[in-house]
Order: structure tokens, then sequence, then C-alpha cells
């Protein structure tokens, strides 16, 4: 300590430059511009500066990611406010020396031969090939609490038996698996896919030929993918050239969030493939299916759709050359997309020049917002077919349908009135697909109220932001996909590729009426689009932890912000990229509060909850979940959510 008594006079001066060669200057507090060039001083000057060095950058190299956040923060927010642990805590794990070789990489574009060491040192979501294949077997398997492998050859030209795959895969952030070629071949084997990869993030599954050429035996997928967030699975060729392989798909990929499967030339030359869909893609969020060459020149096939896409939001399914050239195939939609909301069916060339073809939809459809469902050329050049439509839905439009042996039983014609009305919606009866508690309205947020808090867990993979350096030079936009592609090692058609073009899709959506918005790669830039919008004396919040998730709460103080009036935020939600991505925007007409959330039985703080109210809701979808759950409409209500773990708004500090 006596170095700084001694230096103290010095720093009040500029010191005359020495003859040697170690001379720098640094800039003081005062800012006072202090030229050092005596060896001895300088060791000295050093000492004091690393003392008198930030108290937060205290035990931290001032060279970090973190650090260098801190002096940005400092010079574009002009409060001293506590600075957000939450957020300082995505800064990029990068060390100095690596920062610097993949800034260099990335200006040359280079990075994807190092893809490997620059996903795992900046702690980056990235997918590789697994290596790790099981090839063949011929004992039978049981695979339970496995995780992520793949399954090439498994099971080819097996001769009986049974392979299950029980809790594969469960609760890992992404589950993925190949099941190329698997049972190919084989002779009455068996297999059961029970509770797979449920409550994941992603799931991605490909079963290319699996089970083609099989004779005799069954295929089981009971709770397959449930709850996951973005499953993406492909049945190619599945079951080709069966004989009496059995599928069934039973509480397959229920309660999902978004997501896609296709079923290419599935069942295509089968003789005698029965197959059940039951309550397939019940009660969730915007899934699509794509079934394509379906059971193409198949025999005497029989599919059963019962409870189809039920209670789902908009589900999406396309029908093309679905059992065409068909022999005597069976097919009933029974209660498809029942109590659904809106949702689009396509049956293109479904059972065309197809041979004894019977079908029957019964109960299709039927919801208080109904979908739109287009049949072209369906049954075009069939012989000898029965379709029967009972108790059928409305919106719907026949293009080159055939004309003979088709009967609409209890057929509900289109209405003229668009109904116009949303107050008579009953939210009780259509809310099953919403998450209870998701939504809800501002006089909930009310001393004393018992409501459900909806999962508030962040499920997206852990990752760090990247340095503005090394970000910046990344290519960022759909007319880039190429590029991205090739740094990620993204294949087409794979699911990197698609989490890569639904997030530039989200980014380079036009904003809404009154939005600005924008995707920031770094705090940095989020720091700017926060300021830019609010100013320089802002803060952040989000909601302390996740305790009280999908349990009933009690809300405790409340307090609003700006006195609990209208007021400017902007939020940041995250999406699903390689490295930390966040969606931030500004709506107008919002209300922010802060409340206390108790536990129902003690009355104990368990959380402190951030909740932001969209008071102008004119310019939103008449199909948005927050109507379906509360029972109105655009601009007739406001609507109110938590902000969840690990996302945040940026408000102007009272």
């Amino acid at each position: 300590m006596l170095v700084f008594f001694y230096l103290c006079p010095l720093l009040q001066r500029k010191i005359p430059q020495a003859n040697t060669d170690l001379s720098f200057s640094y800039q003081l507090k005062m800012d006072k511009m202090v030229k050092i060039s005596s060896p001895t001083i300088l060791f000295s000057f050093l000492f004091l500066s690393a003392l008198s060095f930030n108290v937060s950058l205290a035990k931290e190299s001032p060279l970090t990611a973190r650090a260098s956040l801190i002096r940005y923060w400092n010079k574009h927010i002009s409060n001293y406010l506590p600075k957000p642990h939450f957020l300082l805590s995505k800064a990029s794990p990068l060390s100095i020396v690596d920062s610097a070789y993949f800034t260099k990489l990335a200006a040359q574009k280079a990075l994807s031969s190092h893809l490997s060491s620059f996903c795992s040192s900046a702690n980056l979501f990235c997918l590789f090939d697994e290596k790790d294949a099981l090839t063949n077997s011929k004992k039978d398997a049981d695979f339970a609490f496995y995780t992520n492998k793949h399954f090439a050859n498994y099971g080819s030209s097996r001769l009986g038996g049974i392979d299950m795959f029980k809790n594969y895969s469960n609760g890992v952030n992404f589950a993925t698996g190949s099941f190329a070629r698997y049972s190919r071949s084989s002779n009455d084997l068996h297999e059961d896919f029970t509770s797979y990869a449920d409550d994941g993030n992603v799931a991605n599954a490909n079963f290319t030929s699996y089970g083609s050429g099989a004779r005799g035996g069954s295929g089981e997928f009971k709770n397959y993918l449930p709850r996951v967030n973005v499953p993406d699975l492909r049945f190619t060729s599945y079951d080709s050239d069966g004989n009496n392989h059995k599928l069934s798909f039973s509480s397959y990929v229920d309660d999902t969030n978004s997501g896609s499967q296709a079923f290419t030339n599935y069942a295509k030359n089968g003789n005698g493939v029965p197959l059940d869909f039951t309550s397939y893609g019940d009660t969730s969020n915007v899934i699509g299916s794509a079934f394509s060459g379906y059971g193409e020149l198949g025999n005497a096939a029989n599919d059963s759709f019962k409870a189809y896409g039920r209670n789902a939001n908009n589900p999406s399914n396309n029908f093309k050359n679905y059992g065409s050239g068909g022999n005597s195939g069976i097919d009933s939609f029974m209660s498809y997309r029942d109590s659904a909301n809106a949702g689009t069916d396509t049956f293109q060339s479904y059972g065309r020049s197809s041979n004894s073809e019977t079908a029957n939809f019964v109960n299709y459809g039927k919801s208080f917002n109904e979908g739109i469902d287009t049949f072209k050329e369906y049954g075009k050049g069939a012989k000898g077919q029965s379709i029967g439509f009972k108790i059928y839905g409305v919106n719907n439009t026949f293009k080159d349908y055939a004309k003979n042996g088709v009967a609409f039983a209890l057929y509900t014609k289109p209405s003229s009135s668009k109904g116009d009305d949303t107050s008579k919606i009953n939210s009780k009866s259509v809310n099953k697909w919403v998450e209870e508690g998701k939504f809800f309205r501002e006089y909930m947020l009310k001393e004393g109220t018992i409501i459900k808090m909806p999962d508030i867990r962040d499920k997206m993979p852990k990752r760090s932001f990247l340095p503005r350096l090394i970000s910046s030079e990344l290519p960022f936009s759909t007319n880039e996909l190429s590029a991205i592609k090739r740094i990620f090692h993204a294949l087409d058609n794979s699911t990197l590729e698609r989490v890569i073009v639904n997030a530039l899709e989200e980014c380079e959506r036009a904003a809404s009426r009154g939005e600005s918005k924008r995707c920031v790669g770094s705090v940095e830039d989020m720091i700017d689009f926060a300021v830019s919008v609010l100013g320089r004396n802002v803060v952040v919040r989000t909601t302390e932890n996740v305790r009280g998730s999908n349990q009933h709460v009690m809300i405790g103080k409340v307090q609003g912000v700006n006195g609990g009036r209208v007021t400017k935020s902007v939020s940041c939600h995250q999406s699903l990229y390689p490295y930390l991505l966040y969606y931030c925007h500004s709506v107008p007409k919002v209300k922010v509060y802060l409340a206390d959330i108790l536990d129902v039985v003690g009355k104990t703080k368990i959380n402190h909850g951030v909740a932001i109210c969209h008071i102008d809701t004119s310019a939103w979808s008449p199909n948005h979940g927050a109507f379906v759950a509360l029972g109105s409409g655009p601009g007739l209500i406001e609507v109110c959510h938590w902000i969840f773990e690990n996302d945040m708004t940026w408000t102007i500090a009272d």
C-alpha cells in the first residue's frame, strides 16, 4: 500500500517521459492522461490499477467478455442500478485468445473447418452426425433409459422377436435417432416405442426404409414424443413392400408445440398393412403432417385415423396421392380434427385410380372455429369406390371430385354468416390446447388472487452469446442461407436447417402495426436496441426463478411499473439458433407489473414474477391462443402473460 501514497502526487500531473521504451498512456477516471515511462513506476502503476479496478471485476480478468460487457453497460446506460446477473451470465465464455482466433476465422470465412472446437469453446448449439451407431442384432433388445443412438440396419432380416424402446431419450434437450432400414425384410418382428423422447425440446427421428419388405409382426408407437417443443420426424418408404406388418400410432406427438411429420411412400406396394392413428397430435399447437404417396399401389390397406389432431391448434395435413392406385383399401377418419381450432387439410389425388376404395369421414372437422379442407381430384378415375361423409364440418372445397360412390350424410353446409361475434366463443370447450395460465386478464394481478402458473421453465438448449466481433462477421439472412448452413454443417432437410430457417424467417418477418423489432446475437446489440427505443435510463427484468410452474399460486404484493400506467417496454424472447439469439420487440400500449408469487398453502413467497399486459390487441389474429383461452377476440380485451425464464423485458427506470 506504500506504493499508493508515493504515487498519489504523480497521479495529479503529467509525468515527463524518460529515455526508455517502456512507455504507455492510461486514461484516469478524472480524465487526465498519465504517461508512464519508468519501469519501476510502470510496475507500481499496474499494481495500483488492479487494486482500484471496478469492484464487480475484482475476481476476474478485465479482458473477459463479461468485463467488456460491464464497460459497455457503463458507457451506454446512464443509471447506477445493479447490473442484471441473469443477462451478464450469458456473455461468451471465450477467452481473449480464443475470441481473437475465432474472430479471425470468421473474417476469413473459415469457421466451418473448426466448427467442433468453436461450438464447444463458445457454448453453442450444434448438431453433429452420431458416430456411435448400433447396426444389427439377432436378439431381443430392451432399450430402457437409452439416449441418442443410431440404429442403422438394426433388426434387418430378423426372424421373430421383440425390440422395446422404453423411456428412450426422455427429458433430454435434443433427442435424435436414426432408424434407417430398421427391421428391413424381417419376419414377425415386433417393435415397441413407448414413452419415446418425452418432455424434450427438439426431437429428430429418421425412419427411412423402416420395416421395408417386412412380413408379419408389428410396430407400435405409443406415447411417442409427447410434450416435445419441435418434433421433426421423417417416415420415408416406411413399411414399403411390407406384408401384414401392423403399425399403430397411439398418443403420438400429443401436447407438442409446432413441428412436422412427413410420411413419404409409407406402406407403398404393401399388402394388407393395417395402420391405426389413435389420438395422433392431440392437443398440439400448429402441428403439420404430410402424407405423400402414402399406401400408393398398396393392396387391402386398412388405415384408421381416430381422434387425429383433436383439440389441436391450427393443424395442417396434406394427403397427396394417398392410396393412389390402391386395391380394396379401407380408410376411416373418425373424430378427425374434432374440436380443433382452425386448421387446413388438403386431399389431393387421394385414392385416385384406385379399385374398391372405401373411405369414411365420421364427425370430421367439427369445432367452434372451422378450418378449411380442400379435396382436389379425390377419387378421380377410381372404380367401385365408396366414400361417406357423415357429420362432416364446413368450409370445404371439392374440385374434380369423383361423382359416383360418394354419400354426404348429415354434412354440415357452410354458413352464409361468417360469425364475427367472437364474444360467443365458449372458452371452456376450446382452450384445451392452450396451457392453463399462459394468458390471463389484468384484473387477476391482484393481491390474494389464486391463479394457475404455466410452465415458465426455459426448455431451450443452453447457449451463450457470441462476442459482437464474431457475430458481426457471420451471415444472418435467408439470402445467405447456403453460407449459414455451410458454417454450421446443416444438411438439406435436416433439423438444424429447419431451426435456422425458422429463426431467420421470424427475424425477417415484417413488423406488425406499431411494432419495432430486432433480432440480437450479442448483449451489446440488445443494449443498443433497448436504448434506441427507451433512452439510456433503462432497467431490465425477468421472473426471478421457475418455482410455481404448473401449480396454482397466490398473487402477493403487486407493483406497477410507471405507477401501473401504460408505458414503453422492450421484450426479448429467446429464439432457437446455434448461438444465443433473442427476438426483441416493442409494441404499443403495454403495462408491466412486478408481483410476488406465494405458495397457496403457506402463503410464503416462492418467486417474484414479471408480467406484461398488452392493452391493445386489435392487430392480433382472431386465432391467437389468448383469445381461444380467454374467450374473446382482437381489440376486445387486454391480454397478460408472465415473462418466462431467460426471457426479459426492458423499461425506463422509475
